[in-house]
């Protein structure tokens, strides 16, 4: 299965023309890419830098399937191109394949991001026969030991590598998603040849970023500023030993970025983010901001509507929010501020 996307959706015209009506006074922001769907918080894992709200919404508040199938007729009605369903841990929902399945019938390319430990070779099978289009399994570490005593779950790293195979065996492209922190920087290497040996098609080398429980955890997981050039350099090195092999993404801390995170140059311009209980956010941490009341999927407004005209998305793409040294910065339109 092809993992090349279009750079515009075919319909463009017509898609731009439904978020264009939804349009009041707001800037024209054009065709979002991606959206996430965070489709249940329920997860088995107890990852302590889950970037989940520490208030996590209940299952008993999840959209319905059929309320899932509006967002994403809708979704693909205004020219979205890719649905990424996450959590939590999205294979927790009875209803995924027949979410994938919908999501393919309109015309999204969908992507799983998910622990892994909760698949049977069945069930992701039939996924593929859904239409899912691309897995990401996220990895603790290369050691067992280690990986299931972060994740908190028993065998899990075993479960991971089996899925991972499967994945492969389905020829469904596969992405590495490796979680870096001070617990598990010594492990670059090694996960970095896990990758290959997995046939995986990309590996993510993402740094924690401290929101949600790795705020609360964050003197446990911050690397030294030591750990953190030994693994920038592992990773350039193995850009270059493995082009065209595996494509490596690499994300610091935001503590350690030369620059403060361009966060919104995507999240809520290109971007943005369903929670389970159908709030539309511009980025998965929104709800950390103080003041921004976000809508809904079940009010009365679409969801081109709330792209474009709700006060919270506008509110949050703007620099009016900046007080100094923002305010007054010559980058304030370069990095937005960072992350708020």
């Amino acid at each position: 299965m092809s993992d090349v996307l279009p750079t515009v959706p075919p319909d463009a015209s017509d898609s731009l023309a439904v978020l264009e009506k939804s349009r009041s006074t707001a800037e024209t922001f054009g065709i979002p890419l991606a959206v996430l769907l965070e489709i249940t918080h329920r997860c088995p894992l107890q990852c302590p830098y889950c970037s989940n709200p520490v208030e996590l919404d209940r299952s008993g508040k999840e959209l319905t399937t059929d309320e899932w199938k509006k967002v994403l007729s809708e979704l693909a009605e205004i020219g979205v191109l890719q649905v990424h369903f996450s959590g939590g841990e999205p294979t927790a929902r009875k209803d995924l394949v027949e979410l994938v399945k919908h999501a393919s019938d309109v015309g999204l390319y969908t992507n799983l991001i998910t622990s892994a430990v909760l698949l049977t070779r069945e069930r992701l099978s039939e996924l593929a026969d859904a239409g899912l289009c691309h897995v990401q399994i996220s990895f603790q570490g290369v050691e067992e030991g280690l990986a299931d005593r972060v994740a908190g779950y028993k065998n899990g790293h075993r479960k991971k590598l089996e899925v991972a195979k499967w994945t492969r065996e389905l020829e469904l492209p596969l992405t590495v998603n490796a979680v870096m922190h001070r617990q598990n920087l010594h492990q670059l290497p090694d996960i970095i040849q896990m990758s290959v040996d997995l046939d995986a098609d990309r590996l993510e080398v993402a740094n924690v970023q401290y929101y949600g429980w790795a705020l609360k955890n964050r003197a446990a997981l911050m690397p030294t500023v030591a750990q953190l050039d030994e693994c920038t350099r592992l990773v350039e090195e193995a850009r270059e030993r493995l082009k065209g092999t595996l494509a490596i993404d690499y994300v610091v801390p935001d503590y350690y970025a030369l620059r403060p995170k361009k966060c919104m140059g995507g999240w809520g311009r290109q971007f943005f983010n369903i929670s389970p209980a159908g709030k539309v956010l511009p980025c998965h941490a929104a709800e950390s901001i103080t003041g921004l009341d976000f809508e809904s999927v079940r009010s009365n407004h679409s969801i081109a509507w709330i792209w474009q005209n709700s006060d919270a998305f506008n509110r949050y793409r703007g620099t009016g929010w900046m007080k100094e040294p923002c305010k007054s910065c010559e980058f304030r339109e370069i990095d937005f501020g960072g992350c708020r």
